[in-house]
């Protein structure tokens, strides 16, 4: 038996962040030129990371590596205060592309070392936006990844203690690391749900709805990504049988033995045309019913840096040469994301 149904999750792909962070690299080069350098992948996507150095992003670990005086962008995964001291000693041009959701947990952590609580940051360790969170309160951070490491952290005063979570994270990944946190800490300040991204959460409620429809789910996303992993947990969890795959090349035909249903997702960091491209490959076996499943409906926009809409203002009331006026660029629209 082939697969003879495919089911696609909505919403599914790229999240606001996400949009808005490639939009600046896009962005950037127009306004700038290429090279035009980024601190760290800028979204955890290898399709993304090849199409922007295709056209002239220069991707470097460390600043170290980026030219005095050169365009650097940040990644949507937040950067440590040193980080940006290193910058400006550099005299590099900084664009900072971190996702507003992530800023806001950075905000947090600095609000809670303000009022002398430890702060007990729930997360993977390694993790970019782990790094650049731990970096703004370093002395005040205790990192937490699991239910065994909530129950063993230790801090100064357990009367002052507050946590944040990493935004990649939804309210399922959370909620027993935090219900210890609340036993052992009676009064720990807790973050509401609002602090949850929004596109975590979507896509994981998402998905545990198609597992329980199809026998195979589908995942589309980079290794390197956590949303992406984590939704195929997910779909493990709700007994279902999982894949995360870089894009179609990567499906193999043994996986769908046997097969009547399989289901598609995709990371946050993943751009749409992988998951059509998915879907032509089980066109090309066949498969003629495919139906979208989901109600959520995201319309989510983050504008771009300010840094980059005082450069756009400063040029339209600069002249421009004729022949730039017949160009196809996307700087005619501020808001983002830019598709």
């Amino acid at each position: 038996m082939k697969p003879s149904k495919l089911l696609l999750a909505k919403p599914r792909g790229f999240c606001a962040g996400v949009e808005r962070a490639i939009g600046v690299v896009n962005m950037a080069l127009e306004l700038y030129g290429a090279p035009v350098y980024v601190r760290k992948e800028i979204v955890h996507n290898k399709h993304v990371i090849e199409e922007l150095a295709a056209k002239g992003a220069i991707f470097v670990e460390e600043l170290g590596e980026v030219p005095e005086g050169a365009v650097v962008i940040f990644s949507a995964h937040g950067v440590a205060p040193i980080v940006r001291t290193d910058a400006l000693a550099k005299r590099l041009r900084v664009i900072d592309a971190t996702c507003p959701l992530v800023t806001k947990v950075h905000v947090e952590a600095i609000r809670y070392a303000n009022e002398d609580r430890s702060i007990i940051l729930v997360g993977h360790a390694g993790h970019d936006e782990i790094i650049g969170t731990r970096g703004e309160v370093p002395e005040k951070i205790f990192l937490v990844g699991n239910v065994a490491e909530a129950e063993k952290v230790q801090v100064p005063d357990p009367d002052r203690v507050a946590v944040t979570t990493q935004t990649t994270l939804g309210v399922d990944d959370t909620r027993e690391i935090i219900s210890v946190l609340r036993r052992r800490f009676p009064k720990i300040v807790v973050p509401s749900t609002d602090d949850i991204c929004y596109a975590t959460q979507n896509r994981q409620d998402a998905v545990k709805d198609l597992a329980r429809k199809a026998q195979l789910v589908l995942v589309i996303g980079s290794d390197n990504s956590s949303n992406s992993r984590r939704l195929r947990e997910v779909a493990e969890i709700c007994n279902a049988r999982a894949y995360l795959v870089e894009d179609a090349s990567k499906i193999k035909t043994e996986w769908l033995e046997n097969v009547d249903c399989v289901a598609i997702t995709a990371g946050a960091s993943a751009p749409e045309y992988l998951v059509r491209e998915v879907v032509d490959y089980f066109r090309r076996l066949g498969v003629t019913d495919i139906r979208e499943v989901g109600s959520v409906d995201e319309q989510v926009m983050f504008t771009p840096p300010p840094e980059l809409t005082r450069e756009l203002a400063r040029r339209e009331l600069s002249p421009q040469p004729a022949a730039d006026s017949s160009s196809d660029s996307t700087l005619t629209s501020v808001k983002l994301p830019l598709r």
